[in-house]
């Protein structure tokens, strides 16, 4: 439920990892943030929607609201994406805003609100140019990036010959602390 305290918008891409969100959530909110869950069009097949709104107090969005409808969410004051997919990574990278998640990721960069970034492209897309250009921009930017360590063989890697990494939830968990 929401805690009064700082909003963080965590922001669910299209991958598996994106179904453990509800632990992580709690977690954020035990530290002391409101967190928001903003999904892709991509991400609402691995989200237990149910669950992380009776937990979070808030609806899940993953569409732009029609023009005069309230916001139904408070304002971000920090963003934390997991998983980043390589097309949200690069989409980001790009300034292509064509989802509400993308549109709020590059508003929230534009403001300057920290953000960190989980990326978690399959080994394949990992290797991929302009992949690691986009890693490159969006560090350059002030954009937390944070990978896991070798072990999952689903995928995820922040350059080549660095595939096959396990998602970084306590990585996660520690950037998240830093903000405080």
């Amino acid at each position: 439920m929401p805690t009064g305290g700082r909003v963080l918008y965590v922001v669910a891409c299209g991958g598996y990892p994106a179904g453990d969100l509800p632990e992580f959530v709690a977690d954020a909110q035990t530290a002391g943030w409101d967190v928001c869950v903003i999904a892709t069009p991509a991400a609402m097949g691995f989200l237990d929607v149910p669950r992380l709104v009776a937990a979070t107090g808030h609806p899940v969005r993953s569409r732009h609201k029609r023009p005069g409808e309230p916001d139904v969410l408070p304002p971000a004051d920090a963003f934390l994406v997991a998983p980043a997919t390589f097309n949200t990574v690069n989409k980001v990278a790009a300034g292509i805003s064509d989802t509400l998640a993308l549109g709020l990721l590059n508003e929230g960069l534009g403001a300057g609100l920290p953000i960190i970034m989980a990326p978690y492209p399959n080994s394949g897309l990992a290797g991929h140019p302009a992949y690691a250009a986009s890693v490159a921009a969006l560090r350059a930017w002030g954009v937390r990036l944070v990978f896991g360590e070798p072990g999952d063989p689903r995928g995820g890697a922040d350059q080549p010959g660095r595939e096959n990494t396990a998602f970084p939830w306590t990585e996660l968990r520690a950037a998240l602390a830093a903000l405080a």
